[in-house]
């Protein structure tokens, strides 16, 4: 069995999925777009512009994409989130950078937790990015 995190874009955020996946991959390492299959013209669920079906890699981890111009009464929710553990300092700064400064939000500031942490790291942050998806960030021990 392989579980696999799978993004829907619909809403707001229909037709931005490319532009998501160019900008994870360029900021995580080992990363590249494995495929992207766009909806046939008259095909139910969205139109020849919109991704059908994607995969790409973030450091090695792959992710499958969607987007859908059906009314949906749902879209992405900050309980659900892509948990990013960081191996140095540096790292943990510039990824959360990153995020938010390319039109994202701050959830919880990137701080660090010499007493009272969460319990799973020295450092930690969790934002929003500019497509509605959460991220927490996490500084390992």
């Amino acid at each position: 069995m392989k579980t696999t995190t799978f993004l829907t874009f619909v809403g707001d955020q229909c037709g931005k999925a490319k532009e998501a996946i160019d900008f994870y991959t360029s900021i995580f390492p080992n990363s590249e777009i494995k495929s992207i299959v766009k909806y046939q013209e008259g095909e139910a669920g969205g139109t020849p512009e919109l991704i059908k079906y994607g995969v790409f890699t973030l450091n090695g981890t792959a992710y499958m994409v969607s987007e859908s111009n059906y009314n949906h009464a749902w879209s992405f929710s900050p309980g659900v989130s892509i948990f990013v553990t960081c191996t140095s300092e540096d790292e943990i700064d510039t990824l959360f950078e990153k995020f938010v400064s390319n039109g994202g939000l701050v959830m919880v500031p990137l701080d660090n937790y010499e007493t009272g942490d969460y319990g799973f790291g020295k450092k930690f942050g969790w934002c929003q990015d500019m497509f509605g998806i959460s991220w927490q960030f996490n500084l390992s021990e």
